[in-house]
């Protein structure tokens, strides 16, 4: 497949539209966490049990809340070269492609009540297939074995995991993509601590989307041809003040860069992931 970048199948994306989050009884009345009431209805030895039977369907309706204004991504609008798929998962949605085996997009909805709920949550390390992809479209265990300084790094990270099972959950490798480990564990690590500190405080919603460039010329690995991303985004949208800004880092080690703003991301990447949103602003790197 020739293409110059991931974001020539993606750039038709105006998925979104303004519009004030309803506010629901949920809101106002706290259910318990199923982590609270010390119930698993999971097994970690079977994975497709993480997963919900809505959650099992390809489609964003169970995840639907994860977006903007509760407005997914339309999966007839990327390109069919890319294979599209969608998935569901408690604290996240993917955008998946079965061509790179790897994540397009992954959009988490973060505000401080789910990261106190993360806070102190127990990483598991149990990465797994997806059972919910073909065998023919996802990356195994193996494609990553033994590869050199190259990790199975989260777009969603598991710090945000605001439950065991969600936690369970991050470690599927359709949240992963073949990422540079000195990158991973340092510059990118930094970039996930900025936008928890600025949720943190910020007073409302904050939207996040992730993912992995493929410019031309990138390589694979394993024997599933896993796409490696030469460079990879985050873009952080705060629904309350409608402002926006990415940072755009190389997959490699690099060193941490300032932030920019929505337009910029755009014009670079090709990406409008925000759609008719209003973005009133940028942000500084907190």
């Amino acid at each position: 497949m020739n293409l110059r970048s991931v974001a020539v199948g993606l750039s038709a994306l105006m998925l979104f539209s303004a519009g004030a989050q309803a506010r629901s009884l949920f809101d106002i009345v706290r259910v318990p966490l199923e982590h609270e009431l010390h119930i698993n209805t999971y097994s970690p030895d079977d994975p497709i049990s993480l997963y919900s039977a809505k959650q099992q369907q390809p489609t964003f309706d169970a995840c639907a809340d994860s977006f903007p204004d509760e407005k997914p991504f339309d999966l007839e609008r990327i390109s069919v070269k890319l294979k599209p798929m969608a998935l569901c998962s408690d604290s996240f949605a993917v955008l998946y492609s079965q061509a790179s085996k790897t994540p397009l997009v992954v959009v988490e909805r973060l505000n401080a009540a789910v990261l106190r709920d993360a806070k102190g949550e127990e990483r598991t390390n149990d990465f797994y297939p997806d059972p919910r992809i073909p065998k023919s479209g996802r990356a195994e265990l193996s494609d990553y074995r033994g590869q050199v300084q190259t990790d199975r790094g989260h777009q969603a990270p598991a710090a945000d995991s605001p439950s065991p099972k969600a936690m369970a959950q991050s470690f599927a490798l359709s949240n992963m993509v073949p990422q540079n480990s000195i990158n991973n564990r340092k510059i990118w690590s930094v970039v996930e601590k900025d936008v928890r500190k600025f949720t943190q405080r910020a007073g409302g919603d904050v939207f996040v989307f992730t993912g992995p460039i493929f410019d031309e010329g990138h390589s694979t690995i394993g024997a599933n041809k896993v796409w490696v991303p030469t460079r990879l985004f985050k873009l952080v949208y705060d629904a309350t003040s409608q402002r926006a800004w990415a940072y755009i880092l190389p997959n490699a080690e690099t060193r941490i860069e300032r932030p920019v703003d929505y337009e910029t991301f755009v014009n670079t990447t090709g990406l409008h992931l925000l759609g008719n949103l209003p973005v009133s602003g940028s942000i500084s790197r907190s």
